[in-house]
Parts: structure tokens; C-alpha cells; sequence
């Protein structure tokens, strides 16, 4: 007597052999199942029963019409992102990624402050506001960090008077520069400041 055993898989992968495949009465018989690049084995159904997510399985020996059938199931990577203080990144933390695909960061600093440097894999990628993951077929991490904001104060004087201070100087946002004293020259008062 000869059986039928039907194999079949679904998107994703292969079983070989496939189709409709004959078996004498007390053979064995052995499959092979294959996942695509960027899938995996997601479980293999023998006679409608789970036998797990395996790439191999043989039928020993064989008695009756069976079936054996493989599903398969897309690789997906975690992009694991965050951000230092003083500003944000989105999205934050792990977003999972089917293979292949890709992934958007933006990078937003808080009002006086400025992206400083952007990590990617350890890696700088210099001090962006976006990145993008493009064909995504690993793990990966990024990182960005804040650097507050600093302006240059430069104070002259006109003629006839000086200028007793520090000038220029560089100061943060939101700070106090040091103070500057305009000092009139004999003769000389001082009238205004002006921008």
C-alpha cells in the first residue's frame, strides 16, 4: 500500500518536499523546512498538531494518509533609543522592527539648548535633529545629547570714555553676564548704552 503525506508551507519559507507525496506502507519519510531571509520557522502542524518550530521532522514509519504543514514568521529587531536631559527623542525607548524595514528618530533639544551629538550603534553621526534605520536587518541603538545654548556679549566704547569689564564674554541662556562699567574720560559723562 502506498499513503499520502501532504506538505505545505505558508509565506515565508519552504518544505521540501512539498505537495502531495507518496509513501509506501512502512517507510519513513523525511522533511526538510527552510525560512526565507529575514524569517523564521513560527511552528510546524503534523496531522493539525503543533510539534513545535522545527526545521527538520520525518515520519517513521508511515501508516496512513498524513499531513504536515510549516508556517513562518518575519525576524523583528528592537531599535533602542533615548535621550539625555535637556531634550527628547521619538520615539523613546524600544520599538520593534520587522526586517527589512525602517524606522524614523526625531531629536528635539528644550527651548536654550541645542542637540550637542547623536549616537548610533556607539557611533556619532554628528549633532542631527532627525535619523532614519533604513533596511533594518539587526539591533541597533541610538542616543542623543543636549548642550545648553551660549551667546557672545562684546562691549566697546565710544570716544572719549572706555569700557572696564570683561568683553566679549560668553554666557548661557538664561544667565547673567558679568558686569561691564563705562567709564567717561576727563571732561566726559556717560550717556547711554545702546545695541
Amino acid at each position: 500500500n502506498t499513503y499520502t503525506i501532504t506538505a505545505s508551507a505558508g509565506t515565508g519559507g519552504s518544505i521540501s518536499p512539498s505537495g502531495a507525496v507518496a509513501v509506501e506502507y512502512g517507510a519513513d519519510q523525511a522533511f526538510t523546512i527552510a525560512a526565507s531571509t529575514g524569517y523564521h520557522v513560527a511552528d510546524v502542524l503534523v496531522d493539525g498538531v503543533s510539534v513545535g518550530a522545527v526545521t527538520n521532522y520525518t515520519f517513521a514509519p508511515v501508516h496512513a494518509d498524513q499531513t504536515i504543514a510549516a508556517s513562518f514568521a518575519i525576524n523583528t529587531y528592537a531599535i533602542t533609543s533615548s535621550a539625555g536631559a535637556n531634550g527628547s527623542i521619538s520615539p523613546n525607548g524600544s520599538t520593534s522592527v520587522n526586517h527589512g524595514g525602517s524606522q524614523s528618530y526625531t531629536i528635539t533639544p528644550n527651548t536654550g539648548y541645542h542637540v550637542a551629538d547623536v549616537l548610533v550603534d556607539g557611533s556619532s553621526v554628528g549633532a542631527v535633529t532627525s535619523y532614519t534605520f533604513s533596511n533594518v536587518t539587526a539591533t541597533h541603538t541610538i542616543s542623543a545629547s543636549f548642550a545648553i545654548d551660549t551667546f557672545t556679549l562684546t562691549y566697546t566704547a565710544g570716544a572719549n570714555g572706555s569700557i572696564s569689564g570683561t568683553s566679549p564674554q560668553t554666557v548661557n541662556y538664561g544667565a547673567n553676564g558679568s558686569a561691564v562699567t563705562a567709564v567717561p574720560a576727563t571732561g566726559y559723562h556717560f550717556v547711554d548704552w545702546s545695541d
